[in-house]
């Protein structure tokens, strides 16, 4: 299957990961002080770094961490977030993005990591990795702080594609639920179908065929399916993966960001009110920066496109060098765990296999 290769490269003993440096909002400086971060904490990840080899010389030349850990690939063109996908597709053979999944499509990295545009990154992996055999549509997971013993939910689509039908559906939970097992350890992941109401009747025609199509396949592929859930559940602790269509999950992901940047600004400005409220601020700043840390996005930064022959980790455009960090963190933990491989199993499985067959991979998963 193109796009897949062993999780560590045979020569350094270390996994490989491909990053686009260019194409983010804080240029490649970020990028490449991310990876550093990421080199000093981790001694079993290399990089092949993508975009203009003179300016990504400089830079890397002043990180010591990454001396000998990098390879420089020329790429001379960068994918603004203003270019239209089917203008990179046509033009973007010289771009760093372009560069970054062809590495992944070539066997050379395990993992592709960018922060670019979300539109031509996706069409640009489709089109080089190719979708896996019986996906449809692919999917963009994200990770949701929740109320979870994990403290994260994991949420598809959030944007890949805004139509979904029950097919669709189906595959998003099987992709959401191996996700799970494979990103947090979670041995039977429990899977909801988002909708307006809890009660079986409710919902657009599409939503009551999908719930019965994943409860039929829930024992099958390893998951317990909840039934469907509710917009407030999505950071509760009712389920592990929240399933639902890519205009649904992009509208309540913006919605989500803007309300805990809402929350933030709301408390700073409270804490100085007064001269009172100061004094709180200061009696309170330990717990403050447990909760700055809980809900900030960079720690999990990082939207996984599911479906792929290959796998790829869109950063946010605006990642600083936590946010590419956490982005090459969770893209290390994927390639540990041989994802990929995984997933087109647990995919094929439910597409080909009689149900014996079904239960074995996933017993030996």
């Amino acid at each position: 299957m193109s796009g897949m290769t062993q999780s560590v490269n045979p020569e350094t003993g270390r996994t490989v990961i491909s990053v686009d440096a260019m194409g983010g909002d804080r240029g490649p400086a970020a990028v490449v002080a991310g990876i550093a971060l990421s080199a000093k904490k981790n001694p079993d990840i290399g990089f092949i770094l993508h975009g203009p080899s003179k300016e990504l010389k400089r830079l890397v030349a002043r990180k010591r961490v990454l001396e000998g850990r990098v390879e420089i690939r020329d790429a001379t063109d960068v994918v603004s977030m203003d270019d239209k996908p089917s203008q990179v597709m046509r033009n973007g053979k010289s771009t760093s993005m372009w560069s970054a999944v062809n590495s992944v499509r070539d066997g050379e990295a395990d993992v592709c990591v960018s922060c670019g545009n979300t539109g031509a990154l996706m069409m640009l992996s489709v089109v080089r990795l190719r979708k896996l055999p019986g996906v449809n549509r692919p999917a963009i997971a994200v990770l949701w702080p929740s109320k979870s013993s994990f403290g994260f939910n994991i949420m598809l689509d959030v944007g890949a594609d805004i139509r979904a039908d029950e097919n669709d559906l189906l595959q998003y939970a099987l992709m959401g639920a191996s996700y799970a097992r494979n990103g947090m350890e979670l041995e039977r992941p429990r899977v909801g179908l988002l909708n307006v109401g809890t009660e079986e009747h409710k919902g657009r025609p599409e939503l009551k065929l999908a719930h019965e199509l994943i409860a039929q396949n829930a024992e099958i592929a390893n998951f317990e399916f909840v039934g469907f859930v509710e917009g407030n559940d999505i950071p509760g602790d009712r389920a592990d993966v929240i399933v639902t269509d890519g205009f649904t999950g992009n509208v309540a992901l913006k919605t989500g960001e803007g309300t805990a940047s809402l929350i933030g600004s709301l408390l700073r400005e409270a804490f100085k009110y007064s001269p009172l409220s100061r004094l709180a601020a200061l009696m309170a700043y330990t717990s403050l920066n447990r909760l700055s840390r809980r809900i900030d996005p960079r720690r999990v930064n990082g939207g996984v496109f599911l479906g792929l022959n290959g796998t790829v980790v869109k950063s946010h455009g605006s990642s600083d060098e936590t946010g590419v960090s956490a982005a090459v963190k969770l893209a290390f933990k994927l390639s540990q765990t041989g994802f990929s491989q995984k997933l087109a199993a647990r995919v094929a499985s439910a597409v080909s296999l009689p149900q014996d067959a079904v239960k074995s991979i996933d017993d030996e998963q």
